[in-house]
């Protein structure tokens, strides 16, 4: 069983498409089925089965696929390994991110990273807060930037706090306050981020037993901020989503401070060129005075 046929089927399942996944991996689309087919027989099941839309795993697919991952995963450590033994850096690292990490920090950061190891590629991939620590648990990414609370299994360097506020239009009839109470936030109605975006919000609401009043339910930050600024209610965002408001929206205090807390998790045992893309975030967020613990 080799390594290259566990790498065709991943790239298949990234991709849901032999067509893609032969781009991909400099491979005819026949050159993928074969080895697809290969692995098949050599299991004795099938792995993928092919719809109008697509190519989805099998049952038994889904459960092959994490124990591929995780020698593919091995395999490429090891490279790295030898490399490192031989004066080399090579190797991927898979990042995890969210919007507001990935305009703010990640350009800067992946701009000092290539220029000092530019051997070692940088493959982003982006996600809510629960899809990416799952994605962290499976190996589908070497670490992500996340948000806590996340599971105990998993390591966390902290990065940032990030300060919650209240973000209304300057139509609202609270927009000259400074602060705003909870019980003024429980009595608007809010425009909430969907499910997997929410934590750090429903966190706070459980805190300060608030019950909101849901009037909305956005997963894109631009799209809440559209909806604030047509005064259709009011909503809580983090202070580095809000770093381009509009002039006509107003940002309030909240009654009692309140942070989300960015860091970046891996598994325990990271790769060497995971290790590095690490320093490499802390090193930059130190240099430009924005690490906040």
């Amino acid at each position: 069983m080799t390594i290259s046929r566990f790498e065709v089927f991943h790239a298949v399942v990234e991709t849901g498409s032999l067509t893609k996944a032969g781009e991909m991996l400099n491979l005819t689309q026949s050159g993928i089925s074969h080895a697809i087919n290969s692995l098949e027989t050599e299991f004795g099941f099938s792995l993928l089965t092919r719809g109008r839309s697509g190519i989805y795993l099998t049952s038994n697919g889904e459960r092959m696929l994490t124990y591929i991952r995780e020698i593919l995963t091995l395999n490429d450590r090891m490279k790295q390994e030898a490399a490192a033994i031989n004066g080399l850096e090579v190797g991927i690292v898979r990042i995890g991110t969210f919007t507001s990490v990935a305009t703010q920090w990640l350009p800067h950061i992946i701009k000092q990273f290539e220029h000092n190891h530019s051997g070692i590629v940088l493959k982003l991939y982006e996600g809510d807060y629960s899809t990416l620590e799952q994605w962290i648990l499976n190996g589908v990414i070497d670490c992500g930037f996340l948000t806590l609370p996340i599971t105990k299994s998993l390591e966390f360097l902290p990065l940032k706090k990030d300060k919650m506020l209240c973000i209304l239009s300057d139509q609202h009839p609270l927009h000259k306050l400074d602060s705003i109470s909870f019980k003024q936030i429980q009595e608007e109605p809010l425009i909430m981020p969907k499910e997997g975006w929410d934590h750090e919000i429903k966190q706070i609401f459980r805190e300060n037993n608030i019950k909101p009043n849901v009037k909305y339910e956005v997963s894109d930050d631009q799209a809440i901020i559209a909806m604030v600024q047509n005064n259709l209610g009011i909503s809580i965002r983090p202070e580095m989503t809000l770093s381009h408001i509009p002039k006509n929206i107003r940002i309030l205090n909240l009654e009692n401070e309140s942070f989300r807390f960015i860091g970046i998790a891996t598994k325990p045992n990271m790769s060497p060129a995971t290790k590095k893309f690490i320093d490499c975030v802390h090193s930059w967020l130190c240099d430009h005075n924005l690490l906040d613990l």
